[in-house]
């Protein structure tokens, strides 16, 4: 049974640091593409920072490049995601998703087309909440 658990989140000031885990089981994880996927209040969910199982290949979307580090550790099926100078506008639900279809060419189709509407399987998600 594919297994997705997210953890991490929380209350932060502006400014500040926290980091995410996202732990997996149930399937091959250092052959498929993960990352991570944020849905604001009223808005779409957006990929967010992804990572290839072939290449070492990385994916940031432009409002997190130089804020926030994606990396896995194949050996415990786990992969993160750093955030540092957050935001207020970076507050949202925040997901990890698989690609296990393997149907993208590039980590950036990925990361950009799976989130509304794809194949991923889905962790329940954990809140980030900036605010002073």
């Amino acid at each position: 049974q594919v297994q997705l658990v997210e953890s991490g989140g929380g209350l932060v000031q502006p400014g500040g640091s926290l980091t995410l885990s996202c732990a997996a089981s149930g399937f091959a994880f250092d052959y498929y593409a993960i990352g991570w996927f944020r849905q604001a209040p009223g808005k779409e969910r957006e990929g967010v920072a992804c990572s290839s199982a072939t290449d070492g290949a990385t994916y940031y979307a432009d409002s997190v490049k130089g804020r926030f580090t994606v990396s896995r550790d194949n050996a415990r099926q786990t992969v993160y995601l750093q955030l540092n100078n957050l935001k207020p506008e970076d507050t949202a639900t925040y997901y990890c998703g698989a690609d296990l279809t393997r149907g993208y060419a590039t980590i950036e189709a990925m990361c950009v087309m799976s989130a509304v509407g794809g194949n991923n399987r889905w962790g329940k998600g954990t809140l980030v909440t900036v605010s002073s």
